[in-house]
């Protein structure tokens, strides 16, 4: 081979190299380009979602703070249930001493009164049975 066949092969193969590496370059550029588009679009969709979100967490806490009202609602209405159930179980404590004693003049009287006999059967319209 002559030197201009040489130089012509190695010409043309520098120039086949420098060919493709800006094929290369031009390939990975558009490649970048292509996935910040594709970023851009990724970030589109998500603030055309972040309002949603935000509604649905407003939802949820509003949901959240009724909960949180009920249940002290509830609480409060327990805790009332409770304060009458134990005011109840006074009155019945306090109604049966009160029947006891007025049971216990309800025998008294018929102790000492002269006209009733022992054994007799009480037959006094205002004692209840």
């Amino acid at each position: 081979m002559s030197t201009t066949s040489v130089v012509v092969t190695i010409v043309g193969a520098v120039i086949i190299v420098i060919v493709l590496a800006a094929v290369i370059v031009a390939l990975m550029r558009s490649q970048r380009e292509r996935r910040r588009v594709d970023a851009a679009g990724i970030r589109d969709r998500a603030a055309e979602q972040e309002f949603e979100v935000g509604q649905r967490e407003a939802r949820a806490e509003e949901i959240a703070a009724r909960s949180r009202a009920a249940q002290a609602e509830a609480d409060a209405k327990a805790a009332h249930a409770e304060q009458l159930a134990q005011q109840a179980q006074v009155h019945h404590s306090d109604a049966a001493e009160s029947r006891a004693e007025l049971d216990k003049e309800w025998e008294r009287a018929d102790r000492i009164d002269p006209d009733r006999k022992p054994g007799q059967p009480i037959e006094d319209p205002e004692r209840p049975n």
